[in-house]
């Protein structure tokens, strides 16, 4: 990877705020603060999550005091349990209000942390590592690849600048988020399956990790699944004639699973052939939805994602609506063109 721009003086790079910083200004960062924060975003997918306990085993072996937290759940997803470096994750009210240094990953928005975004607004300085395109760089310094499959991989290319040993505790984590943001490897660079195959010569176990994450569900995700997929609809007019389709998680359907199960309906509406578009409506409150977008190759979701308020990458993004379903469907589609 290409190490990205960093504000320099005659002494030499120095990660100024509001800016941009590169590999090795980040590291600058992270070695000058005793005390760091690491924040995942909620409802915390493998990418953030083991991005975040990878980075937080990272510091704690140099000797530093890190917390690990998201806001939201209040505990850690089940299918993310055995990653390591759990021992550093922290209940919400117990995440310090005086680190020297926050750090958030794979957040594209503060509002991405929910409860836990006034950790960031105070922090003398806050790092933002990410991969979104859309990303709004809402830290002091920001270092953000759009050209990375995950955040993962950001972090990887950082232990190799900063001389961190990518061991396998540390693979796991990242391979966590590699497998999970690539879809199994389905999509993403060269660079993305070379990196797998170092993280799996450490001694991983790839194939059980992607079973745990993406292959293993409760029970009661059948019956929900079976309640959504009867409300998907075919809609070949929108996105240019492209082809649009969609589907609703009411609250009832999903009312005992967590938000990993009802994020992974995506992956199965997508397959639709007949759509370039597919989206999934996930009802959080009366009239409150959130929405996960995905496009097979023409169609920037992305654009379609911020013009609705949210964000994301090129072929995969979010945002969250209000109205019932007839008003954001029409939002959607008026937004898809």
């Amino acid at each position: 990877m290409n190490a990205m721009p960093v504000t320099t003086t005659n002494s030499g790079p120095l990660p100024l705020p509001g800016g941009s910083v590169d590999l090795h200004g980040a590291v600058a960062l992270l070695d000058a603060a005793s005390t760091v924060t690491v924040l995942c975003h909620v409802n915390p997918d493998a990418d953030t999550l083991g991005s975040g306990l990878a980075l937080g085993l990272a510091l704690e072996r140099r000797g530093v005091a890190v917390q690990v937290a998201f806001g939201t759940p209040a505990d850690v997803p089940a299918s993310m349990r055995s990653l390591p470096g759990g021992h550093l994750v922290t209940p919400v009210a117990q995440v310090r209000r005086d680190a020297d240094l926050v750090v958030t990953v794979d957040c594209g928005t503060a509002g991405r942390l929910g409860v836990l975004r006034d950790r960031v607004e105070t922090a003398p300085r806050s790092l933002v590592i990410d991969h979104h395109l859309s990303n709004t760089r809402f830290g002091t310094d920001n270092l953000i690849d759009p050209e990375s499959e995950a955040t993962a991989v950001v972090l990887a290319n950082l232990f190799d600048v900063w001389g961190v040993e990518i061991d396998a505790e540390l693979a796991h984590c990242l391979y966590a988020g590699l497998v999970t943001d690539t879809g199994s490897f389905r999509w993403g660079r060269p660079e993305a399956h070379g990196l797998a195959a170092r993280l799996l010569a450490t001694g991983i176990d790839g194939t059980s990790i992607t079973r745990t994450l993406l292959d293993t569900h409760p029970f009661g995700w059948l019956p929900m699944l079976s309640s959504v997929l009867a409300s998907a609809t075919l809609d070949g007019d929108a996105a240019q004639g492209r082809g649009l389709v969609y589907a609703f998680v009411r609250r009832a359907d999903a009312a005992h699973l967590g938000p990993e199960e009802v994020e992974s309906v995506i992956d199965i509406v997508r397959t639709t052939a007949e759509a370039e578009v597919a989206a999934v409506f996930k009802e959080v409150a009366p009239e409150e939805w959130t929405v996960s977008l995905r496009a097979k190759t023409s169609v920037d979701v992305s654009a379609v994602a911020t013009a609705l308020g949210g964000g994301g990458h090129r072929l995969a993004a979010g945002y969250t609506a209000h109205g019932d379903t007839d008003r954001i469907v029409a939002a959607l589609r008026g937004a898809l063109g």
